[in-house]
């Protein structure tokens, strides 16, 4: 597989996670409207060298041996200033992962970046299905595959940095991907 390429959106630059990009990570992540609903597995309060312990440790090792791609998030108008990260795995039942600054959320900018990631991992990485897991009261995460035409199938509990909750695993595949676009 080619190395991660950075992908395009009318007003988004999805640049390859690299190491230098930690210390903006750790800027941006340690925020609780960031991270109440992600997997427990993500410490909290989230330590000094987080980002850089994630990047060096899981991510990008992940990324050298083809199992995951991950992205900085970067608004066109402002290239140098990384707003969030998206990500995609090939893991049973979770593919895709993100997250985005407080500041930029709510402007349909995680829907963009979706996309274009979604778009990869069907054209590109040839997926048949596209599963993801979210926390059931994060409801923008919850519009977000609605709007994008994924479905409910399944439901469970989870626990995640605030707290165990009722868990949704959303899927499309890729036909369904493909008639709408």
């Amino acid at each position: 597989m080619e190395a991660t390429p950075t992908l395009y959106t009318e007003r988004l630059i999805l640049r390859p996670l690299e190491l230098p990009d930690a210390e903006a990570i750790q800027q941006q992540f340690p925020n609780w409207e960031v991270v109440r609903y992600l997997n427990a597995l993500v410490p909290w309060p989230y330590p000094a060298d987080g980002a850089l312990t994630y990047l060096r440790d899981i991510a990008l090792p992940a990324i050298a041996a083809g199992k995951e791609w991950h992205w900085s998030i970067r608004l066109k108008s402002a290239p140098e200033q990384l707003i969030g990260n998206i990500s995609l795995m090939d893991e049973q039942d979770n593919n895709r992962g993100f997250w985005l600054g407080p500041k930029w959320q709510g402007q349909g900018l995680m829907t963009e970046a979706s996309a274009a990631v979604t778009e990869y991992w069907f054209e590109t990485l040839d997926r048949s299905v596209m599963r993801v897991p979210k926390a059931a009261p994060n409801l923008g995460s919850r519009k977000l595959s609605e709007r994008t035409g994924m479905r409910l199938i399944h439901s469970d509990e989870g626990d995640f940095v605030s707290g165990r909750f009722p868990r949704d695993l959303w899927e499309i595949t890729r036909e369904e991907w493909l008639q709408q676009h």
